[in-house]
C-alpha cells in the first residue's frame, strides 16, 4: 500500500512514521528545498508528549527539552489570575519547552533508516483527484509538471493549505492578532520550570518559555520571548529599538525587564513573525483523501495546543488504518469513522474554547480584561475547576466533562501483520 503525505511538519513526520511501523509505504512531499523548521518554541503537552511516547522518542525530547510543570498568568500588580500546574489533573503529568527545529531533529532521526519512505522536497501539490480507486497527486517539481498515483494522500501541509476539499471548510480566515518571537539565551525568571505569561487588559500579553536546547549545541540552554500584538503592527515593532519595549515592560514588570536586559546586553532581538488562521471544518476525511495538523483546524495559540492537536491526529489515523485494514484491503469508510470518533469532539471543544477565550486576551474590547482577571481568579481558588483546567491545559480534554487516555495513547506501537 502507498500513502502520500502532503507538508513534512509535525503531523506529517509522526504519521510517516506510525504508517511505515504498519507496513505502509510513504511518500513525503515537501515544498521547501530542505527540511529547515522555522519558528521559536513551542510547548508539548501530556498529550502530545503520549504521542511521542507511542512513537518511542519521548526520551530523546527530554533530553533536548526544558521540563516545564505548569504555566502562570501575571497582572501588573503581581497578582496570578492564572496558576494552573499539571499534577493538578495527574501527577505524572509534566509538559516540555522546545524549539521547533529541535522537536523536528527528534521526528525526522526517528525516520533516517526507513527504508519505506521516499522524500520529495521542492514539489508543489497543486491537485488531489480522487478517482474511487486511488489519488492522483498532481504538481510542479523545478518547474517541471507531474503526476504519480498512491492509495492514499493526506493533507498536512499547514493553515494556509490550498488543498483542503473546498466544501468541507467551514470557516478559513487570518486571525486578526499574533507574535514576535525570539530565541534567547536561558532567561531564568522566578520558577524556571514554568510557562510565565503576563496580561495588561487585552492590549499587552507576553510570555517566556523555557525552551531546552538545539540538538547542534546541547549544553547551551534557551528560552523563547513572546509578544502578543495585532498582525499589522510587526513590522514597526520589530524595527523599532528594544529599549523602548523594555521600557513598556520595566513599568509593569520590573523583575522581568531586569532578567530580559540581562539577556540582551544590548542586542537587539531578532524577531520571528507568527501569525495565524482560524480553519473549521465539517469533516477531515472521506474516500482516499484526509486532512491533519493545521491544515484541518488551525486556531489562535492561546491555548498551546497546536503541535499537540497534530501528534493527536497522527496517532488517531494510524489507528484508524489499522483498525479498517484487512489482509486484502481498506475500508476507508471505517476509517473516518473511526478518526472521526476519536478525534471530532476534542478538537471541537478546544476550537470553540479557542473562540471564547482569545478574546480575553487578545483584542480592542475595553471590558474583556476585567471579566478575565474576575472570571479567573475565582476559578483559581475552586479545586475542581483547577483540576479542569489543568486537564485543558494538558490537551487530553474531549468535552465538559471527558478527557482521553494518556496511557492508551502512549501503548507502544505494534507492527502490523496484514498486508495490502
Amino acid at each position: 500500500m502507498k500513502v502520500a503525505i502532503i507538508g513534512a511538519g509535525t503531523a506529517g513526520l509522526a504519521l510517516a512514521k506510525m504508517l511505515i511501523h504498519q507496513d505502509i509505504e510513504v511518500t513525503l512531499f515537501e515544498q521547501a528545498p530542505t527540511l529547515d523548521p522555522v519558528g521559536a518554541g513551542l510547548l508539548l503537552q501530556p498529550s502530545g508528549l503520549a504521542v511521542l511516547a507511542h512513537l518511542g522518542i519521548l526520551e530523546e525530547t527530554q533530553k533536548l527539552g526544558a521540563e516545564v510543570t505548569g504555566l502562570t498568568g501575571q497582572l501588573p500588580n503581581q497578582q496570578l489570575i492564572v496558576d494552573s500546574h499539571y499534577t493538578q489533573a495527574d501527577s505524572r503529568f509534566f509538559g516540555i519547552g522546545i524549539h521547533r527545529a529541535t522537536l523536528y531533529h527528534v521526528l525526522t532521526q526517528s525516520l533516517a533508516n526507513e527504508r519505506q519512505l521516499t522524500w520529495r522536497f521542492q514539489h508543489e501539490i497543486t491537485h488531489l483527484e480522487d478517482t474511487g480507486s486511488q489519488v492522483i497527486v498532481k504538481g510542479h517539481c523545478k518547474d517541471q509538471p507531474f503526476d504519480e498515483a498512491f492509495d492514499a494522500t493526506i493533507i498536512a501541509n499547514g493553515a494556509r493549505s490550498r488543498l483542503r476539499p473546498a466544501q468541507w471548510v467551514k470557516l478559513d480566515k487570518p486571525y486578526p492578532w499574533g507574535a514576535a518571537w525570539t530565541i534567547v539565551p536561558d532567561c531564568v525568571y522566578g520558577d524556571p520550570k514554568i510557562l510565565h505569561q503576563f496580561y495588561d487588559s487585552t492590549s499587552t500579553m507576553m510570555g517566556v518559555l523555557p525552551t531546552g536546547s538545539l540538538p547542534s549545541d546541547p549544553q547551551r540552554r534557551l528560552s523563547s520571548i513572546f509578544w502578543s500584538l495585532p498582525t499589522g503592527q510587526f513590522d514597526t515593532f520589530a524595527q523599532a529599538p528594544y529599549t523602548a519595549w523594555l521600557a513598556k515592560i520595566q513599568s509593569r514588570w520590573s523583575d522581568l525587564a531586569t532578567c530580559l536586559e540581562a539577556v540582551f546586553k544590548d542586542n537587539q532581538p531578532q524577531w520571528l513573525n507568527a501569525q495565524y488562521r482560524d480553519v473549521v471544518m465539517s469533516k477531515y476525511g472521506q474516500g482516499r483523501i484526509g486532512v491533519i495538523g493545521d491544515a484541518a483546524h488551525a486556531m489562535s495559540p492561546q491555548l498551546g495546543q497546536g503541535a499537540n492537536m497534530a501528534l493527536l491526529d497522527a496517532w488517531a489515523l494510524a489507528q484508524s488504518f489499522n483498525k479498517a485494514r484487512t489482509a486484502k484491503d481498506m475500508d476507508w469508510h471505517v476509517v473516518w469513522q473511526h478518526y472521526h470518533e476519536l478525534r471530532h469532539s476534542s478538537i471541537n471543544m478546544y476550537q470553540l474554547m479557542s473562540r471564547l477565550l482569545t478574546p480575553l486576551y487578545q483584542s480592542d474590547l475595553w471590558w474583556a480584561g476585567s471579566l478575565r482577571n474576575i472570571m479567573f481568579s475565582w476559578m483559581n481558588q475552586i479545586p475542581y475547576f483547577q483540576k479542569q483546567m489543568a486537564f485543558t491545559v494538558s490537551g487530553l480534554k474531549t468535552g465538559a466533562f471527558g478527557q482521553m487516555s494518556y496511557d492508551e495513547i502512549a501503548k507502544p506501537m505494534q507492527s502490523s501483520d496484514k498486508e495490502l
